[in-house]
């Protein structure tokens, strides 16, 4: 990321001139807090006290269709692509370099990979059963695809590239035949990308179908278009221009991609278990009006006091998404001795204090609400040590 120190703004530039230098120099604070809104809501949607009663926005949509949750993902996937862009502009003047950059890319995405294995693995490590594919597994692989496209071409073709990607997957998941099962189709055990899955990593799938999974093979490639087109909206961003002009543009993208997205959905339906083409431009678009309110708010017109119990989320989100998946573990391996029997400390925790006290659903929502704030107050305390942890 660029740094945070502003440049020297000379007396004589015009206001809008040192609104321009400002915007385009200094990290988009903004870009920090969209992303600590997507992982905070990761976590929401990620640590219900009961899996059994969540509010209908909370849940994933069953097979078609896009709920607030299923938006999360996305999201983050976009927002990789933007950090991208402001990360790597440097080193992509450096063609000198870019040998050691693209190392240093594979080491990251590496990185995230095996700390989604481990997640995985924890705390039994099962090595024949483990699930391979995984939420950091896929963020790291897309993130060395799309930053090394990034690395080593130029807009025109990484917009290319994101077409041959979405046109690509729909082409094979819509008229591919199935081996074995025949015509192409979307079902849940019997598309393409299951398939693929199948024959690719048996026994080492989504615990909950064993036969195919959401974050899947063939799957991946569309969502590297999805941080493509985040890696498209970050170069725009740091464009010298006007900070209206490209609010408005991406504004005007933003309705574009939503409104071609649900159009697409007529024939190749939003779908975020294959993350078909249509959910890739529906989501896009969604998140280019999300970053652009920010960065009218944040960036532009400067109202920041609201904005730190999520900038404390964004500047720390990959720990503490791996945190908030690894404490749960530890906590079911704590037990707790009561009258009817042995526990573990969070099933006692949830009976003891929130189902008693709440309906069903509203204590599952209180449970995870507890998550958030416990885990704010922990990177609020980071944050003001300047403790980011990065990968």
């Amino acid at each position: 990321m660029p740094t945070t120190s502003p440049p020297d703004l000379s007396v004589h530039a015009s206001p809008q001139e040192q609104s321009l230098a400002k915007t385009t120099a200094i990290r988009l604070r903004s870009l920090d807090v969209f992303r600590g809104i997507t992982v905070l809501a990761m976590i929401l949607v990620n640590n219900p006290g009961n899996w059994g009663k969540i509010y209908a926005p909370l849940r994933h949509a069953a097979w078609h269709g896009c709920t607030p949750t299923d938006l999360v993902f996305p999201f983050f996937l976009f927002i990789v692509g933007v950090s991208i862009a402001y990360a790597l502009s440097g080193a992509k003047q450096k063609p000198e370099t870019h040998g050691k950059t693209l190392l240093r890319i594979a080491r990251r995405g590496f990185t995230l990979f095996a700390l989604g294995l481990f997640l995985a693995l924890f705390p039994k490590f099962e090595f024949d059963t483990v699930r391979i594919p995984g939420v950091l597994q896929r963020i790291g692989v897309v993130f060395i695809i799309a930053a090394s496209i990034f690395l080593k071409t130029e807009r025109r073709s990484q917009l290319v590239i994101i077409t041959a990607l979405l046109v690509g997957y729909w082409l094979l998941m819509m008229f591919a035949p199935v081996p074995g099962v025949g015509e192409a189709n979307l079902q849940q055990t019997t598309n393409l990308a299951a398939w693929l899955d199948h024959q690719l990593l048996p026994g080492h799938l989504w615990k909950s179908t064993k036969v195919w999974d959401p974050e899947g093979i063939l799957s991946t490639l569309p969502a590297i278009a999805t941080a493509l087109i985040g890696i498209l909206v970050g170069q725009w961003l740091k464009q010298k221009d006007e900070p209206g002009n490209k609010i408005a543009w991406l504004m005007v993208w933003g309705v574009i991609c939503t409104c071609a997205g649900l159009i697409w959905d007529l024939h190749f339906p939003i779908n975020k278990s294959l993350w078909t083409s249509s959910f890739v431009l529906y989501t896009a678009g969604l998140a280019m009006l999300g970053l652009g309110v920010c960065y009218w708010l944040i960036d532009v017109k400067g109202y920041q006091r609201f904005t730190t119990p999520f900038l404390v989320y964004g500047v720390n989100a990959i720990t503490v998404f791996f945190l908030s998946g690894l404490i749960p573990r530890i906590m079911n391996m704590v037990k707790v001795s009561t009258p009817t029997g042995e526990v573990d400390s969070k099933t006692w925790l949830y009976e003891s204090f929130y189902t008693p006290h709440l309906s069903p659903y509203n204590a599952s929502l209180a449970w995870a609400l507890t998550w958030i704030f416990f885990w704010m107050i922990i990177l609020w305390i980071m944050y003001r040590k300047n403790i980011i942890i990065k990968v």
